[in-house]
C-alpha cells in the first residue's frame, strides 16, 4: 500500500461517514450492552460531571447523531461516540442509534484520532498522543497539520510533552500542572523531571515562576545529583492533591508531617470540613 493511500482519508472524521443531518430512524438501532469501547482511543479520561450533564439532555431528547460501530465477535465495537453511549447507559437508555461500517484496525484508529481531535476536547497529553497515534499510522507532521488546521509547530510541540517523566505525565493528564509548566519542565534534563514537578506543586508555583526555577534547578542539578523524593511519595502527593481540591505535600521519610496548602480562609473552611472538624 502506498503512502498516499494510507493517508488520503486523514482528516474525513466521522462526518464523512455519518452527515449530522441523518436522522436517526435510517440507522439501525442495538442494546447498549451489546456495544463496546475501542481500547486503542485517545480519550482516557471521561469527566464525571460532562458526562452526567450529557445523560440529562439526552434523557430529555435521546441521542442525535448516531454512534459509528463495526462488528467485533459477538459485539460491536464503538468507533466513535463512545461519551454518547456511556451518557445514554446513565441516562438509562436501553438501546442506542448506530450505523454499522465493515472497518479494518487501521481505519477504526484513524477516525477515532481524527474525530477526538476535531472536537478539540482532549487534554493535552490525550491530544499529543493522538498525534502520535496517527504519525504511527503512516502519516507526516505535515499531513496531520493539514488535515486539523493546525500549524506544523503545535504538532511538534504537543508531541514533545510525551518525552516527560511518567510522574509529569500524569500530573499534567490529571490537570494538576498545565501544559505551560509541562513546556517549563520539559526545558530540563529527564532526571529532573520529578524534581521541579515536586516544586512546582508543592509551592503551587504559576507558569512563570515554573519558567524561572528550571534554572534554578538546572543550577543545582549541575552542582550535584538532586535528591527526589521516592517515588512512592510524589504518587502519593499527586494522588492527595488530586483528591483534597489543594496542594498537598509530604514533608519527611519514615517519620514527618503532611502540609495542606489553602488560598484563602473559604479554602481553609472547605478542608476543615472534609477532615470533619466541626470546632
Amino acid at each position: 500500500m502506498s503512502k498516499n493511500s494510507k493517508t488520503g482519508g486523514l482528516g474525513r472524521g466521522l462526518d464523512a461517514l455519518i452527515p449530522r443531518g441523518t436522522a436517526p430512524t435510517s440507522t439501525n438501532k442495538l442494546p447498549v450492552n451489546q456495544l463496546e469501547g475501542n481500547k486503542k482511543q485517545p480519550r482516557t479520561v471521561f469527566d464525571d460531571a460532562a458526562l452526567e450533564e450529557l445523560s440529562k439532555s439526552i434523557a430529555e431528547k435521546g441521542v442525535l447523531q448516531p454512534l459509528l460501530v463495526r462488528p467485533k465477535g459477538k459485539k460491536y465495537e464503538i468507533v466513535a461516540g463512545e461519551r454518547r453511549w456511556r451518557a445514554a447507559k446513565l441516562a438509562g437508555l436501553t438501546e442506542v442509534p448506530v450505523v454499522i461500517r465493515e472497518l479494518d484496525d487501521r481505519e477504526t484508529l484513524e477516525i477515532a484520532l481524527i474525530e477526538n481531535l476535531q472536537r478539540e476536547d482532549l487534554n493535552p497529553l490525550e491530544e499529543a498522543r493522538a498525534f502520535q497515534g496517527l504519525l504511527d499510522l503512516g502519516s507526516t507532521q505535515d499531513q496531520v497539520a493539514k488535515a486539523l488546521g493546525k500549524g506544523r509547530s503545535t504538532i511538534t510541540n504537543s508531541l514533545r510533552l510525551l518525552l516527560l517523566s511518567r510522574d509529569a505525565q500524569q500530573a499534567l493528564e490529571e490537570g494538576i500542572i498545565s501544559a505551560g509548566h509541562a513546556r517549563a519542565i520539559l526545558a530540563l534534563p529527564k532526571e529532573n523531571h520529578d524534581r521541579a514537578l515536586e516544586q512546582i506543586v508543592s509551592n503551587d508555583l504559576n507558569v512563570r515562576q515554573a519558567e524561572a526555577l528550571r534554572f534554578d534547578v538546572q543550577d543545582e542539578g549541575s552542582r550535584e545529583t538532586l535528591t527526589a523524593k521516592p517515588r512512592v511519595h510524589r504518587q502519593l502527593e499527586l494522588e492527595l492533591t488530586r483528591l483534597a481540591g489543594t496542594k498537598v505535600r509530604i514533608v519527611g521519610q519514615d517519620k514527618g508531617k503532611l502540609e495542606l496548602y489553602y488560598h484563602n480562609l473559604e479554602d481553609l473552611n472547605r478542608i476543615l470540613e472534609m477532615i470533619g472538624y466541626e470546632g
